[in-house]
């Protein structure tokens, strides 16, 4: 007697597709729709975890481009600090499909809102990408003109892009109530002041992300109608909430919107999910013998933990892991590290709110 779970796949069943499985490859977890090359031109945008995965392609001899390079004179760390060669364009961190959709809407129509400059202590920043200039500019107008570049570059970059790699990071976003742009941090954080009658935190649903990242793909084909998109969600817990439900039921509820976002988003022809999120967080996949694949802060994905799953991707696609420059040892999820591979988080910022009763 036949049914239709008769002639499946092993991957199709729990026993043989995990319990007997060898984890260490998981045959089957991830079959790429898209070819990714040396040749293959990737663009990375999304949370601080997608850092990662332009460092390892690098690494690995692929061609990640980079449209907003550092001046050739300034030092790594200094680099790093100021926003460059952490994505392909000096966007800094972008969490949300939202942020990506206003970028991509920004940079379709070529113009730049007065409005969204923040002022700290005299100096100016762009609020859409505050951290990239830590110690602010001069004036508004030097922000708008440098904005008004950035989206520029950003445009070249879609032209050029076969495959863009993009991290979904989080659900809780901040917006202005007025012109409804979201933000990579709350308003008052880095530069700006919080007001809430002009501030709004968005609880963004199912729905409202899936539609923003259909909306997105257009834009992105518009640009490049052969571009391509893979999609992540960041393993890494939220660092605040103020959804007053405890972080840990928040982070959950979360990464569980992402996550089924993403796979709804890929049953696009044109839309791949790359499943780092499962290989760092399910009980399955954890390190043999015990453990899991974060530091002791349990928030920070570990060297090993980054190593395996880019060791997974790049395999995958056939692509050589050079086991001398393919592990990175970040020091933090951090905005302050020094370590050549460590993240920079906007988001940890939010931090800067949290209770000083609050415990550590």
């Amino acid at each position: 007697m036949t049914h239709p779970y008769s002639a499946l796949p092993a991957r199709a069943f729990w026993r043989s597709g995990v319990a007997m499985a060898d984890r260490d490859s998981f045959a089957g977890l991830y079959e790429p729709k898209h070819p990714l090359t040396q040749t293959t031109r990737v663009a990375t945008a999304g949370s601080c975890f997608a850092q990662y995965i332009g460092t390892h392609l690098r690494r690995a001899g692929c061609a990640v481009l980079d449209v907003e390079p550092a001046p050739a004179a300034m030092p790594a760390s200094v680099a790093k600090t100021f926003g460059y060669g952490l994505f392909s364009a000096r966007y800094g961190n972008i969490y949300s499909a939202r942020q990506l959709l206003d970028l991509l809407q920004e940079v379709t129509a070529d113009s730049v809102d007065p409005r969204h400059v923040w002022a700290k202590d005299g100096r100016f920043y762009d609020a859409f990408r505050p951290t990239v200039e830590p110690c602010g500019l001069d004036s508004a107008t030097e922000v708008l003109l440098l904005r008004q570049r950035h989206l520029r570059k950003v445009a070249a970059l879609l032209r050029q892009t076969d495959l863009l790699i993009f991290t979904l990071g989080l659900t809780e976003i901040w917006a202005d109530r007025g012109t409804g742009r979201v933000f990579p941090v709350c308003p008052g954080v880095v530069a700006g002041q919080f007001d809430p009658t002009q501030h709004e935190l968005l609880h963004m649903t199912h729905a409202r992300i899936l539609a923003d990242l259909a909306a997105c793909l257009a834009l992105l084909k518009a640009f490049n109608p052969a571009i391509k998109l893979l999609l992540t969600v960041s393993p890494v817990p939220l660092t605040a909430t103020v959804s007053g439900a405890h972080v840990l039921t928040a982070s959950s509820w979360s990464k569980a919107i992402l996550r089924g976002v993403a796979g709804e988003c890929a049953a696009h022809p044109d839309v791949d999910y790359l499943p780092s999120y499962e290989l760092l967080t399910h009980p399955a996949a954890q390190p043999p013998g015990g453990g899991h694949w974060f530091d002791a802060n349990l928030r920070s994905v570990s060297a090993a933990g980054v190593a395996r799953v880019m060791r997974f991707f790049l395999t995958a696609h056939g692509l050589a892991v050079n086991p001398e420059k393919s592990d990175p040892a970040p020091a933090s999820h951090d905005a302050t590290g020094t370590d050549d591979d460590a993240l920079v988080c906007d988001e940890v910022l939010q931090e800067a709110f949290a209770s000083p009763l609050a415990p550590a």
